[in-house]
């Protein structure tokens, strides 16, 4: 199979100025998710999805190919979904499986990597996509949103239990969340769905220590500095 990594990396970054190449370990951000996808004897092509000519030369000064995405899907509330039909509209060969490593999750090993890729591929034809995710201690049976100063539960209704946020965390299975380490997808996924997940999702679970995704300033340091 032809396997490809994207690595979506958008300019404007309101949290922490131009994160995706702001210097990691002495390197520009994005670098470690492009050499440690150079690295893997499985992915045949290293692309960036991006809006920017700076990241661009900085992508393809590290070995990876540049698809220069369009401004109007490139800001604060564009899905990745945009960015990943723009990249198959504008490659020549079209994979059979796509990689997806942010650049925020910039401590990611080689044997992780592959790990996952091998598991994809050895349940290829069960599962539209891989993600890694961390076990959590919370459930979301018992979170809220506010509405109108009103608190609104996230889930009403499971199976026969009636106000499940009312009712013992026992009852409830143990709660996965999704870290952003590694994604995979089956290109047909994207093309015949227009879905990034699809229905059946194989879960790749990581240990919660080793989450190291960079959303904030104080991320940045503690990852820099802790790993």
């Amino acid at each position: 199979m032809y396997i490809v990594a994207l690595v979506p990396a958008r300019s404007g970054s309101k949290g922490i100025e131009n994160k995706n190449i702001k210097i990691y370990k002495n390197k520009p951000l994005i670098v470690h998710s492009i050499e440690i996808a150079l690295k893997s004897n499985y992915i045949h092509d290293v692309y960036v999805s991006t809006d920017s000519n700076e990241y661009k030369n900085i992508a393809i000064e590290y070995g990876a190919k540049v698809i220069i995405r369009p401004k109007e899907i490139s800001d604060d509330l564009s899905s990745d979904i945009q960015a990943f039909q723009h990249f198959l509209q504008n490659i020549e060969k079209i994979p059979d499986i796509i990689v997806h490593l942010r650049p925020t999750y910039p401590n990611r090993t080689i044997k992780l990597l592959n790990d996952t890729i091998d598991e994809f591929i050895k349940n290829y034809y069960h599962y539209d996509s891989l993600r890694t995710v961390i076990k959590i201690d919370k459930t979301p049976y018992k979170m809220y949103h506010i509405e109108d100063n009103q608190l609104i539960p996230i889930i009403k209704k499971h199976v026969f239990l009636i106000e499940p946020y009312n009712q013992p965390r026992q009852y409830f299975s143990d709660t996965y969340l999704h870290n952003g380490c590694i994604d995979i997808v089956k290109t047909s996924c994207i093309l015949e769905k227009n879905l990034l997940s699809g229905d059946k999702i194989y879960p790749f679970i990581m240990d919660p220590n080793e989450s190291y995704d960079i959303d904030t300033i104080t991320d940045f340091i503690i990852s820099e500095q802790g790993c």
